[in-house]
């Protein structure tokens, strides 16, 4: 042990005791000149004036080197903007600059005496100087003096912008000349510093008076090469441009550079005046060249303007905008399309009926059109793409004129009736959006024109925004009249016709094909084309569609009530119209097509209303039942297939308006999309809780009130058959919304977003449905098991299972046992294609339940003998083999356990029949011992044997075990 150290305590944690000794003694993140960091005193010097940083730089040499930082002087350099100009003009003005001063002082060197450069090894040469120290401390102000500058407007007068300097020597920094000549460096240090000597001299020019600035700069400025002494237009803007930017509030290269920036900015104004007067000219001549030309200057020269304060608007109260560029708003002002738009009435599309005619807005547009492509076509060729001049003259186009046009329409279409105005709306956006097209086949004159469809969009709905708000909502309010009005037709209808005709889907011979049939109209009713923009006066009278009331009659004529004929009348006729198929659309019948298991006999098909007797040729396949028209109201009248495709044809009216302005961006492209979000679920509610619910919970309430004793018929029951056939439209609706949904509303919404509310409404919807199914075929079960019931209590006779002894056996199933069956099987298969697949199984399984429960009932209430038996158990069979049929797994085993229960009535050896009932495992552990006791109890010669077989199941002698005390 003494080989070990002793381990000592070890602070895991550092111990504060004061709250603000972490911040006290946290690094710096830079470090620090004097007591600021370097970060901060770069920041200063982005926003430092140009002659304040020889005073910075003296203070110290971290202050000296701080001055000297590339991102100091690379925010200088791109506030100039000659790197991001991509013309490379303002690059070329200043070499032309520099030739000119090397120029002059080659001819003032001729007849100078020589000088010296002397360059001084001194950290601080630059600030050795007393003699202008602000401006030579950085070595911007050695520019040798000019003696003529030459004339921009072609005057030559003799004028000398700059005193001469006196050479004078000082030292400098190792490897830095202080003559003219900058070492070609790549930084941006000696890129602003080229600049600034450049530039400076020209501002002295900007101190006349004021008529004479301009002139005088030009001439400060003009080219020398190749003995050219003026500039051209194209020249004098990027220099004035050039200055501009030099004179910025995010350089301050001088003291006074707010004064000399004022003055130059008045020059510029002279400058763009003279250029607007030119361009008047050109335009007068329709010389383009000539425009252009003024134009691009023109826009430089503002450009300029708006670049140089845009960093200091704050500071100086000034602000631009595209739409302020003088040119491009005096060009669109002269057009004449703003002037005669007073000779196009907008009164005109409305007819002396109230409907709607847009032939007069069709020639409006047209001739709005041709100006955008010949004026448009002109702006694209001769104002810079940047300007944007077709984009500004659209849009006050659309302001303006088609703007004022469509309001003044619209106006009196809301006081004509709100349909008018609705449609009026759609139809006017459909009409305004032909200037996209128009605007986009006017940029196309120019490559780089930098107007793309977007923008083209953008002028036609800037232009509707005003309105948006109160047509959407009026577009809601419109849908909810509509849905109303179709219900409470509906009502009235159900209320003065509790009888409707009887051909339905389950009186066709294939439900199956019917619905398909219906899908695929309504399919071909849903994709007829659309028209938005009416022309005559006949096709928006009541609808919106091509042919609007061709289809309204194709959608109503889709109802199954309206296949039904009046079979005398079919008889009479030689034609079969109980399932007319001649309701011709597009020069073909509505419903084509036949199912390769219909036959084609018309006699087939005139008598499907009438009761048709099983016969061995059509044994297999599933008959129509005899319904009577005296038996009671009908059920299957409270749904119709006509009330939801008018719901249905109300939305999508709705829908075909709002899905032209599909494409609004920003606030009201989702306005938009609400609505027609909003529109749909308004639509499943009315036909969800208005007409569905309402019609299958009236059904229900019939169908408890049902008593098969009071009616002759039994093989069908009339009120659950009647509920089958709503079963069958509620069905078919389902399948017309989702039809409805996939090719409507699917394009506008995710349907694989469930948080969706339509998608969410859509889904209760269906669930609203469904339960309103289950519960009547909950309610419809237990209708027809007690039909079932029924039949076989009074169809079997006294003595079916105890017959007289002499009695021929027949082993063939009871009248009672066929007779249920029957019934079982025509409601079971009347059901299937109706509803799902899972709810159908439910179905099946529930008949089997109860009809096993029936079954046990009645024959515990018979006496059975053993001839008898075997008739119990040609009826078990029976029931078993219909069961089977129905394919569910689980009730198919039990009736296979209730017929091995027959077994029991035929077994004439007592010790056998106790053995037997013993035999758990032979029912499957479906019935206890106990259970088929019950069952031997109803043998006719039970007294005989139920002692043997009490002894023998039970171990019981009444005389050994029981004593009577």
């Amino acid at each position: 042990m003494e080989k070990f150290a002793t381990l000592e305590p070890v602070r895991l944690y550092k111990t504060v005791n004061n709250r603000f000794s972490s911040t006290f003694t946290k690094p710096a993140t830079h470090p620090l000149i004097g007591r600021l960091p370097t970060d901060l005193h770069l920041l200063l010097l982005t926003h430092l004036p140009i002659p304040d940083f020889p005073a910075y730089a003296r203070a110290s040499h971290a202050t000296a080197a701080m001055a000297d930082n590339e991102k100091v002087w690379e925010a200088r350099w791109n506030a100039l903007q000659v790197d991001s100009d991509q013309t490379k003009q303002l690059q070329l003005i200043l070499d032309q600059l520099e030739e000119k001063v090397l120029s002059d002082r080659g001819e003032k060197q001729r007849v100078a005496p020589p000088t010296i450069s002397v360059v001084v090894d001194d950290e601080f040469g630059d600030f050795a100087s007393s003699q202008n120290t602000n401006s030579n401390a950085l070595g911007l102000n050695t520019l040798p003096s000019q003696d003529e500058l030459g004339d921009f407007v072609g005057a030559t007068p003799s004028f000398s912008s700059f005193p001469p300097v006196t050479p004078s020597f000082q030292p400098a920094r190792p490897g830095i000349s202080f003559g003219f000549h900058l070492p070609r460096k790549d930084t941006f240090k000696s890129k602003y510093i080229r600049a600034h000597r450049l530039l400076k001299p020209l501002t002295t020019a900007l101190s006349s008076p004021p008529h004479l600035v301009l002139l005088e700069l030009i001439n400060a400025a003009a080219p020398t090469t190749r003995g050219s002494t003026s500039a051209s237009i194209k020249q004098q803007a990027q220099v004035l441009k050039l200055l501009s930017l030099f004179l910025s509030p995010r350089i301050q290269p001088l003291r006074a550079w707010n004064s000399l920036y004022a003055s130059l900015r008045a020059a510029m104004d002279r400058f763009d005046a003279s250029l607007l007067s030119a361009f008047d000219v050109a335009d007068g001549n329709n010389d383009e060249e000539g425009m252009r030309e003024a134009a691009n200057a023109s826009w430089d020269v503002w450009k300029g303007q708006r670049d140089g304060v845009k960093q200091g608007i704050l500071r100086v109260g000034i602000g631009f905008s595209a739409q302020e560029w003088e040119m491009g708003k005096v060009w669109a002002e002269k057009r004449e399309v703003f002037y005669t738009h007073g000779q196009w009435d907008p009164l005109d599309n409305l007819t002396k009926d109230g409907g709607l005619d847009f032939d007069a807005m069709d020639e409006f547009m047209n001739h709005i059109l041709k100006s955008i492509i010949e004026h448009g076509s002109r702006a694209v060729r001769v104002f810079p793409p940047a300007s944007q001049v077709l984009i500004l003259f659209a849009e006050r186009l659309a302001n303006e004129v088609v703007g004022e046009y469509v309001t003044t329409l619209l106006t009196r279409a809301r006081e004509v009736s709100t349909a008018v105005y609705l449609r009026a709306n759609a139809a006017s956006l459909r009409e305004s959006w032909r200037m996209v097209d128009a605007i986009v086949q006017a940029a196309s004159e120019r490559e780089d024109s930098e107007v793309s469809r977007e923008k083209a969009e953008d002028v036609v709905y800037q232009m509707f925004e005003t309105n948006m708000d109160e047509y959407l909502d009026e577009e809601v309010e419109s849908l909810k009249v509509a849905l109303e009005g179709v219900l409470k037709s509906w009502d009235k209808q159900v209320e003065h016709s509790s009888k409707g005709n009887a051909a339905r889907f389950l009186n066709s011979y294939n439900p199956a094909q019917v619905k398909r049939n219906v899908l695929q109209s309504f399919t071909d009713v849903l994709l007829l084309p659309v028209t938005i923009v009416p022309r005559t006066v006949g096709a928006v009278g009541g609808a919106i569609m091509t042919g609007g009331s061709a289809a309204a009659q194709g959608i109503a004529m889709l109802n199954p009530q309206r296949w039904g004929g009046n079979t005398n009348t079919a008889a009479a006729n030689g034609a079969a119209s109980g399932y007319s198929r001649q309701l011709e659309k597009d020069g073909r019948t509505l419903f084509d097509g036949e199912d390769e298991d219909e036959p084609d006999s018309a006699s087939y098909r005139s008598s499907i209303q009438v009761s048709i007797p099983p016969s061995s040729s059509t044994s297999s396949t599933l008959h129509s039942p005899i319904i009577s028209k005296e038996s009671v109201e009908k059920l299957d009248f409270l749904l119709s297939l006509d009330a939801a495709l008018e719901l249905i044809h109300a939305d999508r009216e709705v829908l075909k308006r709002v899905e032209t302005f599909a494409g609004y961006p920003g606030h009201y492209g989702h306005r938009v999309r609400d609505t027609i979000e909003e529109a749909f679920i308004l639509m499943l509610q009315a036909l969800g809780e208005r007409h569905i619910v309402k019609g299958f919970t009236f059904a229900i309430e019939r169908m408890n009130a049902y008593k098969p004793a009071e009616h002759e018929e039994t093989t069908s029951v009339a009120p659950l058959l009647q509920f089958f056939e709503l079963v069958h439209i509620g069905d078919m609706m389902q399948s017309m919304v989702q039809v409805y949904f996939d090719k409507e509303l699917a394009p506008h919404i995710d349907k694989t977003d469930f948080l969706n509310a339509v998608v969410r409404e859509k889904k209760r919807f269906e669930n609203m449905l469904d339960d309103s199914v289950a519960s009547g075929l909950n309610t419809g079960t237990q209708l027809l098991m007690n039909q079932v019931e029924h039949i076989i209590l009074t169809m079997t006779k006294p003595r079916e299972y105890y017959p007289p002894e002499d009695t021929p056996l027949d082993l063939g199933p009871t009248k009672g046992c066929l007779e249920a069956i029957k019934c079982l099987e025509m409601h079971c298969k009347l059901l299937k294609g109706s509803t799902s697949k899972e709810v159908l199984e439910v179905f099946y399984q529930e008949v089997g339940i109860r009809l096993i429960a029936i079954i046990q009932k009645h024959i515990k209430r018979q006496i059975i003998s053993l001839s008898g038996g075997f008739q119990v158990i040609a009826d078990l069979n029976t029931y078993h083999a219909f069961i089977s049929s129905l394919k569910v797994p689980s009730i198919t085993s039990d009736f296979s356990h209730l017929k091995m229960l027959g077994h029991v009535f035929v077994v004439e050896d007592a010790k056998d029949l106790a053995q037997i009932v013993r035999d758990v495992t032979r029912y499957g552990g479906a019935y206890r011992p106990e259970d088929i006791y019950e069952f031997i109890q109803r043998r006719s010669d039970w007294k005989k044997i139920e002692k043997v077989v009490d002894k023998t199941m039970y171990n019981l002698s009444f005389k050994e075990d029981c004593t009577i005390m």
